[in-house]
């Protein structure tokens, strides 16, 4: 991809979320806590899935990969973020922006076909159970991974071409606490109308083809559950906190990415961003662990088992 050879801008600068040096430093102990809880929280789901052998299934294996996104997704703003919140020249160089937005961009995207695949999985769990195993096989799963991880790849690519073609030479300060698109074409001197548009109908066809496809799996989905006699609210259970994570990722995504650029407000759309770059990565093994009693035991087992080795460790050092 281009890298900007014919820009005169060499860093911008990212404003943040307040210019208070003592809000700055509570923001820093805040954001800390909270960049230190998603990985937790994200990590430790991860290890309970691949080392509990009763998780060893397709939904599962999707979770997994969820949070495997949701660390990468915050670790792409967060730290700089941080390291921003305690310097007092708050400056990320072109290629350290280029970087930032195309592994933003990636992860987004990424996450948008994933959640799909996920109500897709419920869809066969609840409507085709005797043949979830046929159709849900290890091969499969990883093959809908595969495509999901690429697709976002190409795209992302594609969005980064046309985003790095044009020059910027200045001004370059960025109104945000990380390089974001939408804010970043503003900066430009080419005319960035046709990226713009290009950018929004990329926007559009990953947010709301996976969309669709998870609309049309819930509709399938409450139609199966409406014909049932009893379990009703068993068998819809398993998909009310995957529709949480839907709610609230696509609500923030569509609310930034789909709209007329004369309805943007800088300060709305920073804490809109802070809650899916930062809340929702953070948010997201909480929602499946509150509502999924197979995640609740296997975290359970894991936190007793670290708990045990970490006093077993400490009885041989003394």
């Amino acid at each position: 991809m281009p890298t900007g050879n014919q820009s005169t801008v060499e860093e911008f600068i990212l404003l943040g979320l307040s210019e208070d040096p003592l809000v700055q430093i509570v923001l820093f102990h805040l954001f800390l806590i909270v960049y230190m809880a998603t990985l937790a929280g994200n990590v430790l789901l991860i290890v309970a899935v691949r080392t509990d052998k009763r998780l060893h299934t397709s939904m599962y294996f999707f979770l997994a990969n969820l949070s495997f996104l949701d660390v990468c997704y915050t670790s792409v703003t967060l730290p700089k973020m941080l390291v921003n919140f305690l310097s007092t020249k708050k400056s990320i160089s072109f290629i350290g922006c280029a970087i930032q937005v195309y592994f933003y961009l990636l992860m987004a995207q990424t996450e948008c076909i994933l959640l799909a695949l996920m109500a897709y999985d419920r869809y066969v769990a609840i409507c085709h159970p005797l043949h979830y195993h046929i159709i849900m096989t290890t091969a499969a799963c990883l093959f809908m991974i595969s495509m999901s991880w690429l697709s976002g790849c190409i795209n992302t690519s594609i969005d980064m071409f046309f985003i790095f073609s044009l020059t910027y030479c200045g001004p370059n300060t960025i109104n945000h606490f990380f390089c974001e698109a939408p804010l970043l074409l503003q900066l430009t001197c080419s005319d960035s109308s046709t990226t713009n548009i290009l950018k929004l109908v990329g926007t559009a066809i990953f947010l709301f083809i996976p969309l669709s496809l998870i609309l049309i799996s819930y509709l399938r989905i409450i139609a199966c559950i409406m014909k049932l006699h009893s379990g009703r609210y068993n068998a819809f259970s398993t998909c009310i906190s995957h529709l949480l994570v839907v709610i609230i990722f696509y609500g923030t995504g569509i609310f930034m990415y789909i709209r007329p650029e004369h309805s943007v407000k800088e300060n709305t759309d920073k804490l809109v961003a802070v809650f899916y770059t930062v809340i929702t990565p953070m948010l997201n093994p909480v929602i499946y662990s509150l509502r999924n009693k197979d995640v609740q035991r296997a975290m359970k087992r894991l936190a007793i088992l670290l708990v045990t080795n970490k006093q077993n460790t400490g009885l041989l050092m003394h």
